[in-house]
């Protein structure tokens, strides 16, 4: 599209200028640049039009772009020309606003807004609340809301997704049973903010009312709401339940996440036959970096750290790029698979060829696989190794819990020390020290530092029972 070779037309042909000027920014408004090079050249030409349609398709532009402001500069200069708006300029405006979170230009849009008469308009206040909702400004959302004579669905998913975006759940459920016609989105949104919230129980729950009871169908986005839930709750049953209706629905083909989490799951909730066999219904060329890891994972958590390591090498083939958490799965397999030459090879693979910075969950892998190795003397060269700025008290702690295994004395008192110097409320830390001294005989050390563990109020670990 060459816009230089449009120039400003005479008079008489300025309404049929003005169609094809609305026609090319309605025809590119997905394109920045075409709409950038329009944008240009209404100002160059000075061809403004006062009616809001025509520049809506320019608003809409940049309030879903990379950079909403530019939606806030367009109106300014509009307004500065006397043009008029609509419902729908004012919508636009109020989704630049919400993707900007900026609560000051919401509030100056609300008084815009109810001075030009569009306090009634159902597009207009749903776009405020949002606003509001997306800033944290439940009280004002809630006004909006209740002023609202009209609402759709829309206006009740939009507080009730801002609603448990900040954590209240509470009220968003109260305001979710209120609901005339909950759609599909509602349902949703509760779903995850139970899972979210560490409420699995409530989620499978509300699942189950929506799709068994209701006979709503649920979404993708439903489903990967509801698999951290499944998981969370090993509930293998109600897994292979959304599997089957993924395949019936088509969502299993239609998007790679689904098959991805599918495996996982199936993985968490004991079942590593099913997680396996769903990683090779995934097409070669449809794999991503997540089927990998999820595989790997997945193998490595059920003790089988050699299917691990040959998942990797057959991502490698694949020509797949591990990241740091491909790396934690092959690590975490090694260790529970006593694989330490491997492991070691792993982590020095991860650092020198592919230049990943290790993190504290990798050194501690590593801590752990040395330390159930009984190679004592190399996990602690290590851990005194880990930089300043990554390691932490788990480190060590992890390190004790081998000293303690192996009943290493010595090296035990010295990684309390350690542990001590960083934090010494926790009463678990002398404890242990405590049972490796009873361990070896030295009874008299082992309730002077009970005794220690007293004097400091180090908090103690509460007994479970199952009884």
């Amino acid at each position: 599209m060459n816009l230089m070779r449009m120039k400003r037309p005479p008079h008489l042909h300025l309404l049929l200028y003005r169609r094809k000027l609305v026609s090319l920014l309605r025809q590119h408004q997905s394109r920045r640049s075409a709409m950038q090079q329009l944008h240009s050249h209404l100002i160059i030409t000075g061809a403004y039009m006062d009616v809001a349609s025509s520049w809506n398709p320019l608003l809409r532009h940049y309030s879903l772009g990379i950079f909403p402001q530019e939606a806030f500069f367009l109106f300014t200069h509009l307004r500065l020309h006397q043009n008029s708006f609509d419902s729908f300029s004012f919508s636009y405006l109020l989704k630049a606003c919400a993707n900007l979170q900026s609560l000051q230009a919401g509030l100056l849009l609300h008084a815009l807004t109810l001075k030009l008469g569009f306090e009634f308009h159902v597009y207009v206040r749903t776009g405020l609340l949002n606003v509001y909702a997306v800033c944290g400004a439940l009280p004002e959302a809630k006004q909006v809301f209740d002023e609202m004579s009209v609402r759709n669905s829309v206006t009740w998913n939009v507080l009730i997704s801002g609603l448990v975006k900040w954590g209240e759940l509470d009220l968003a459920r109260s305001l979710f049973d209120e609901m005339p016609m909950p759609t599909v989105v509602s349902w949703t949104t509760i779903i995850d903010g139970y899972t979210r919230m560490n409420q699995p129980k409530q989620a499978l729950a509300l699942f189950r009312s929506m799709f068994i009871d209701e006979g709503i169908k649920p979404t993708e986005i439903t489903l990967l709401a509801i698999f951290p839930t499944i998981s969370n709750l090993g509930a293998l049953e109600i897994c292979q339940l959304v599997h089957t209706y993924g395949e019936k629905s088509g969502l299993n083909a239609l998007d790679i996440r689904i098959r991805n989490s599918l495996l996982d799951t199936y993985a968490k909730c004991g079942c590593i036959e099913s997680a396996s066999r769903v990683f090779g219904e995934i097409a070669a060329k449809i794999r991503n970096l997540v089927s990998w890891t999820s595989i790997i994972s997945a193998v490595a958590m059920h003790g089988m750290a050699k299917e691990a390591l040959a998942n990797f090498e057959r991502m490698q083939k694949e020509l797949a790029k591990p990241n740091r958490i491909t790396f934690l799965s092959v690590l975490n397999a090694c260790s529970h698979g006593g694989l330490v030459e491997e492991g070691l090879e792993f982590f020095r693979k991860m650092v020198d060829e592919y230049q990943i910075s290790p993190d504290v969950k990798h050194y501690g892998c590593l801590i752990d696989m040395l330390g159930r190795a009984g190679r004592l003397d190399e996990a602690e060269k290590m851990a005194l190794e880990i930089p300043n700025e990554v390691v932490n008290v788990v480190i060590w702690r992890t390190l004790l819990g081998a000293c303690s295994f192996h009943g290493n004395v010595e090296m035990g008192a010295r990684v309390t020390r350690k542990i001590l110097e960083m934090e010494r409320k926790y009463g678990g830390d002398y404890v242990l020290l405590s049972n490796i001294f009873a361990g070896v005989g030295r009874y008299s050390d082992a309730e002077r530092v009970r005794r220690l563990m007293d004097e400091r109020n180090a908090s103690k670990v509460a007994g479970l029972s199952f009884v």
